[in-house]
Parts: structure tokens; sequence; C-alpha cells
């Protein structure tokens, strides 16, 4: 990722933190209290993460893709991000979707035999949805810190088609598309540590899971730096990485992804009611 869109992200970061600053912090925390009554939040974000991925493509392993966040963003065509959360006392429940659809196109000429001459448009298309969800038990809520323990599972769903046409050829050829899902269970934990007594925090989350039957392993973790600007108003800027290794041998080398990592800054606005 460039400076520029580090300075983006950091801007507008900046400027959440600074109508903090000209608020009262007196009686705000960023710590919640477990309690015997229903709480709710909603996280809206915006998470940039680039992406590298081995890709498996009829038994093979071909090369590496490796996209930047700025790659990413200029050609995304749709996109959701929002995670949300209820707690009952200790008890909780959490929901997470991560939902995008990337789309490139491109002219390439080819000279067959001269002097023929032939542009082939090529449109390629990537739609990709990770879905989390996991009951949650809090093990520790103090003044200075939240931690809850979690045991849900993870789906991730990956469709890519690519579409090809020649000038001079009717009709277009057709694309070839390539889908592939899997479910794996997952354990961690996530939580706050306020700093210094003030309304700054710094969240954490981290998880790791297999057996889905085509992952040998995945792991998801989020370290950032956070601010309760209003009541029931928090804005965060962490860094969140999430890794896939899957196993083409389990699904008859037909996985489209290997091993693939997406990393990247997330700025959130979290709404607690």
């Amino acid at each position: 990722m460039n400076k520029t869109t580090y300075a983006v992200l950091f801007s507008i970061y900046a400027l959440f933190a600074s109508i903090g600053l000209v608020q009262a912090d007196e009686g705000l925390t960023p710590i919640a209290k477990t309690s015997d009554q229903w709480r709710f939040e909603v996280t809206p974000y915006l998470w940039a993460p680039g992406i590298n991925s081995t890709l498996n493509y009829k038994d093979q392993y071909v090369k590496t893709a490796d996209l930047n966040a700025n790659t990413i963003i200029s050609n995304l065509k749709s996109g959701a991000m929002i995670a949300g959360e209820a707690h009952y006392g200790n008890w909780g429940v959490l929901a997470d979707v991560v939902s995008a659809t990337l789309q490139k196109t491109s002219n390439t000429s080819v000279t067959p035999q001269a002097p023929y001459t032939y542009q082939i448009a090529t449109k390629a298309t990537l739609q990709q949805t990770i879905l989390t969800g996991a009951a949650t038990y809090n093990f520790l809520n103090n003044e200075q810190a939240n931690l809850d323990g979690l045991l849900g599972v993870r789906w991730i769903g990956v469709t890519a088609t690519l579409n090809l046409a020649v000038n001079g050829v009717s009709p277009p050829l057709n694309g070839e598309s390539k889908t592939m899902s899997t479910v794996d269970p997952i354990v961690g934990f996530k939580g706050r540590y306020r700093l210094a007594d003030s309304t700054w925090y710094v969240p954490f989350y981290a998880d790791i899971g297999s057996g889905g039957g085509t992952t040998n392993v995945t792991w998801q973790a989020m370290l950032g730096i956070g601010k309760t600007i209003d009541k029931g108003i928090d804005v965060s800027l962490i860094y969140r990485g999430l890794y896939y290794d899957m196993d083409s041998t389990k699904t008859n080398g037909q996985g489209l992804l290997q091993k693939t990592t997406f990393q990247g800054p997330q700025l959130s606005a979290t709404f607690s009611f």
C-alpha cells in the first residue's frame, strides 16, 4: 500500500479522534460492563487488505497473485463490511460479514499470422464472501480490560470468472468459472485494554481453526488503537490479517485458493446500545 492510501486512512481516523478531544471525557469509558441486560453493538467498517495468494488450476500450482490495496480498491465493483454483537450477562454472540466483487477488464493485441491482428478483450470477475459467527463468554471484565473467549465457525466462498471476446469471432468465447467454499470451526479470544484510565483503548482479536474438510489451517488476528468519542460511539484503526492454507487433494484438485493471506488496515466505527 502506498503512502497516499495510508494518509487517507489516518486522516479519517484523526478527524474522528479530534471530535472526541473537544468533548469532555468525564464519565466515558471504553470498557462496557457485563450485566443481566441485553447489550448490542453494530460496527460498519472499511478494510483495505492486500492479497497474496497461491492458486491451483487443473492439479497444478500456478504463479502467486500479489495484489495491493490500491489495485483492489480501483477494481472494486461492490462490497459490504459489517460486524455485530449481542451480549447478555457473560454470554454473547458475534457475526462478521465481508463481501466484495472485484472486476477488471483489459484489451490485448495479438498477431497470430501477419498481417492479421486481433484484439482480445478479457473481463475477470472475483466474487468473495467471508462469514464469521461465534458464541462468546466473558472471562475478565474490570475498569482496565475486557476479555471474551469465542467458539464458532468461518465460511469463505470464492467464485472466479474469466470471459474472453475476440474481434472478428462471433459469438464471444465462453467464459470459464471456478467456485470453492469451505466451513471451518474456529476458537479464539477478543477484547479491549484501556490505556491509562482514559477513553483510549487497544482492541485485539485472534482465532484459529481447521478441520473443515478442505482447510489445513486458517487464522485471523487484529490489533490496533481506538477511542470512545461519546457514549455508545467508538472509533478504531486496526491492522487485520486473515490466512487460509487449503489442501487441493481433499477437493479432487479443484481447490481454487491454496495459501492465501489478506492483510491491511481497517477503519471502524462501533455503535453500542
